[in-house]
């Protein structure tokens, strides 16, 4: 049997589509690239300018101070723990809510997510926010960066429309054999939302990974700092450092390099595991889910 050769137009589409593709991707990592080069290179050459792809003036000083400081490491516990208890707790929650939210037979079920929805454009604010942490005793403890942002409004409605989307049959089917409503969320509906726990989990994890100014502000103690406190505290430090005519070649390099280094630092975890999880983006989690 004589193979189909491709038409000239699509061999033209393939070159196209493959061109385009590879500018995308040079202009993506690009940034990223630079800023591991810059982390590596010297204070003259950042200062000037000189540094592109590849490093310049090559130095670690900056890598050096970081990750010789103990602090430093206290720090970069704290976050994981934060994060991984963080991000456990949040999953639970918004599933549940979102469980719930997508059974339209619910009574109230509007008010629920008007409930929801209404804390996406308004909060107490900073100020009453603070008060009401310290009022309950949470200051300077790991639930006042864990339960204020447990759950995001944007991924409890992604949560909810994805729920919404599976066939009612599959339940009809399970409670048809005796499965109570908890037994066939375990059992039928989370096997088959793994690509959205997934990509929950990613969006949680990146978030509370992130962020510094829930630890910055309800944490006096430097030992409960988050990494990303201790790395903006460095920063703010160098910065100073570096305005003064008589720093030393040390400061001077560490204030260069200092953006460079935190930002290598706190986002190569999550570059880490990305792969992992990624695989789940593009499979189809419901193919052949349903038949008949």
């Amino acid at each position: 049997m004589t193979a189909i050769r491709p038409s000239r137009g699509y061999r033209v589409f393939q070159a196209v589509n493959a061109v385009v593709l590879t500018v995308v991707v040079v202009v993506t990592l690009f940034p990223f690239v630079n800023i591991v080069a810059r982390s590596f290179s010297g204070e003259r050459e950042i200062r000037t300018g000189q540094v592109s792809v590849f490093p310049r003036g090559f130095n670690v000083t900056t890598y050096q101070h970081v990750m010789s400081d103990t602090m430093f490491w206290t720090n970069y516990r704290n976050t994981v723990v934060y994060t991984v208890v963080a991000t456990a707790i949040s999953l639970v929650l918004t599933t549940c809510y979102a469980y719930v939210l997508s059974k339209r037979q619910l009574k109230g079920r509007g008010l629920l997510v008007g409930i929801a929805v209404f804390t996406m454009f308004f909060n107490g604010g900073l100020i009453p926010n603070y008060v009401l942490i310290s009022a309950l005793g949470m200051r300077n403890t790991l639930w006042a960066i864990v339960l204020p942002n447990a759950v995001s409004v944007f991924n409890l409605l992604v949560m909810k429309a994805f729920f919404e989307s599976l066939p009612v049959e599959l339940e009809e089917a399970a409670a048809v054999d005796g499965t109570t409503t908890y037994g066939t969320l375990w059992r039928i509906v989370l096997p088959l939302s793994k690509a959205v726990l997934a990509t929950m989990l990613l969006f949680y994890a990146v978030s509370f990974w992130n962020s510094w100014f829930a630890g910055f502000l309800y944490m006096d103690r430097q030992e409960l700092f988050p990494v990303t406190v201790y790395l903006r505290n460095l920063i703010a430090g160098a910065t100073a450092g570096s305005d003064q005519t008589t720093s030393s070649d040390t400061t001077l390099q560490i204030a260069a390099g200092i953006q460079a280094v935190t930002i290598v630092l706190t986002t190569l975890p999550i570059l880490l595991v990305y792969p992992f999880i990624q695989r789940y983006f593009v499979s189809g989690v419901m193919l052949g889910a349903v038949k008949g």
